[in-house]
């Protein structure tokens, strides 16, 4: 029979966290508090054996200076003079003991009688005429030791004093001012658990209650959330700093190393860093970059009153935008063939009635100027524009804007060769300024000569250069600048397709590329966009916006097929 499986402890065997953390802290100050209190009686022993090192050398000037010692150390005779001179001073003083040696190193007095008369063991160091003081571990135990140098009546140096003060009374002194240390040992003790104590009530309320295994599993989760979603999420500070920024923030955006920075240095100036300081207000706020179509949500983040920053979200649109436009290019095909449908059965009707009147030449006549229109409308610009990819892109703009009743015509001094320079992005360039003249024109009051757009595409050695006209009411006093942004824009939405971006991802191109872009105020707005030569860069920002496959042959862009891109 298998064990049982071992089971984790629940929740309510686990300490919670602030007695883990006044545990923890009351044990590092009870340790603390003992190592202090050791090494302050350390200190203190030290200082007892200076200041008895101290004692001892003056009982031994003391001695030293004694007249009686001096004359018989000198002169000899009198007995036992030194030795009855230096046990009064030894009982006296309470020293351990007094000895008088002379030059020879021959005791003259020592607290056993029996060792006088014998030589000591060490050398005699006063004879040098200087004191010493130090730790002596002589025949009457360890001792705080004071030397000092003995001179006669006459001067001369006749021998030394030795002092000792035993190491009892050094003990005795250190164990009667240790409990006072003790007592201020137990003062910081006792304070630094209260301070041990609130300090864990207060981390126990900043962490929401949370224990030290709930905390790990959020990070945890917190880590795998971020860098999992398929959402950039970038975290600011109440003073703007980056807090938290995942890997996919880092790759809609270019980041490199941005935490702890302020969103001023790693994003320049323009929409973008608007969106994300919260200066542009509301929801999935539409921002293009380089690379990308953004939508940018920002949400302050407070707790308890207190504002804690807040949270940016930035999710890739670029795909669902391209298939958006691709949506509402198939219902603008729609349209228009719901509208040739009926044109279609009242040329079938006016057809079927002339063969029924007999008349057969009348109707061969009308069957083939009806065929004979599209057909002519390719020829035309062919004339101008060798490209087909661009020729079928016109096409298919002119025959749309026809069902809307727009007329576009192609200036007579364009002239664009088979495979001129920056086809991708003149592909862009010319589909968006189309769609937002014809757009405009359809709108506008219209002249008497019904609404219409004029574009001219001119190449030459130094510059491709484009320039769209129409008779719409041109661009709004002040906002000349303005109409470049992303999701500027002076109508609502069409349908599935997001109007603003048309403009802003021309005018990308354009700058990137180091080209110009200029704006006449109207009435009738006027684009022209400049792009030198050479083209250094192939594959710009945007060639999947009005990309036409070559192999679509010009029949299928008159239909419609091409996208319409972005509206104003």
């Amino acid at each position: 029979m298998s064990p049982p499986p071992e089971q984790s402890p629940t929740p309510g065997r686990r300490r919670k966290l602030s007695t883990r953390i006044l545990v923890g802290q009351l044990v590092i100050l009870g340790v603390t508090s003992a190592i202090g209190f050791v090494l302050l009686a350390f200190a203190q022993r030290a200082q007892l054996d200076r200041q008895y090192e101290h004692r001892a050398l003056s009982i031994a000037h003391t001695t030293a200076a004694e007249p009686q010692i001096q004359q018989a150390m000198e002169y000899g005779g009198g007995g036992d003079i030194v030795q009855t001179v230096a046990e009064r001073i030894r009982q006296a003083s309470n020293a351990s003991y007094v000895v008088v040696i002379d030059t020879h190193g021959i005791r003259h007095s020592h607290p056993h009688p029996d060792l006088v008369g014998r030589q000591v063991d060490e050398p005699v160091v006063a004879l040098d005429g200087k004191e010493h003081a130090g730790i002596d571990q002589g025949v009457t135990g360890r001792s705080a030791n004071g030397k000092a140098p003995l001179r006669g009546p006459s001067g001369a140096l006749v021998g030394e004093v030795s002092v000792g003060l035993g190491e009892r009374d050094v003990v005795g002194e250190l164990l009667r001012e240790l409990p006072t240390f003790g007592l201020y040992a137990g003062i910081a003790l006792a304070l630094g658990s209260a301070a041990a104590y609130l300090l864990a009530r207060r981390l126990k309320r900043s962490t929401f209650g949370l224990e030290l295994e709930e905390i790990a599993g959020l990070l945890q989760d917190r880590e795998a959330m971020l860098h999992g979603i398929r959402e950039g999420v970038i975290a600011f500070d109440p003073r703007g700093r980056i807090t938290v920024v995942n890997d996919e923030a880092r790759r809609l955006l270019q980041l490199g190393t941005a935490l702890g920075s302020p969103l001023h240095e790693v994003i320049p100036d323009g929409r973008l860093r608007r969106a994300l300081d919260g200066t542009l207000t509301g929801m999935d706020i539409t921002v293009l970059t380089d690379s990308h179509c953004l939508a940018v949500n920002r949400m302050p983040v407070v707790l308890r009153g207190h504002e804690l920053g807040a949270v940016v979200t930035v999710r890739d649109r670029t795909e669902l935008i391209g298939l958006l436009r691709e949506l509402d290019s198939v219902r603008g095909l729609t349209d228009a063939l719901r509208a040739q449908q009926h044109e279609f059965s009242n040329r079938m009707h006016t057809l079927a009635g002339l063969l029924e009147l007999g008349e057969c030449e009348a109707a061969l006549e009308f069957a083939v100027e009806s065929a004979g229109t599209t057909p002519a409308l390719a020829e035309s610009v062919r004339e101008h524009v060798g490209n087909a990819q661009l020729v079928g892109l016109i096409v298919a703009k002119t025959t749309v804007a026809a069902e809307r009743g727009v007329r576009i015509t192609l200036s007579e001094d364009s002239s664009l060769g088979d495979h001129p320079p920056h086809v991708r992005r003149l592909l862009t360039i010319v589909g968006n300024l189309l769609d937002n003249a014809v757009d405009a024109a359809a709108s506008g009051t219209p002249p008497a000569a019904g609404p219409a757009v004029r574009l001219s595409l001119i190449e030459t050695d130094s510059a491709v250069t484009v320039r769209v006209t129409d008779t719409g009411p041109g661009i709004p006093a002040g906002a000349a600048e303005a109409i470049f942004e992303d999701g500027w824009s002076t109508r609502p939405d069409r349908g599935t397709a997001r109007r603003g971006l048309g403009l802003a991802l021309v005018h990308r191109l354009v700058q990137r590329h180091g080209g110009s872009i200029d704006v006449s105020a109207g009435p009738g707005a006027s684009f022209t966009v400049v792009l030198p030569l050479p083209d250094t860069d192939p594959a710009p920002l945007g060639d999947e916006a009005h990309t036409v496959d070559a192999s679509v042959p010009a029949g299928a862009c008159a239909a419609g097929i091409i996208g319409t891109g972005e509206r104003k």
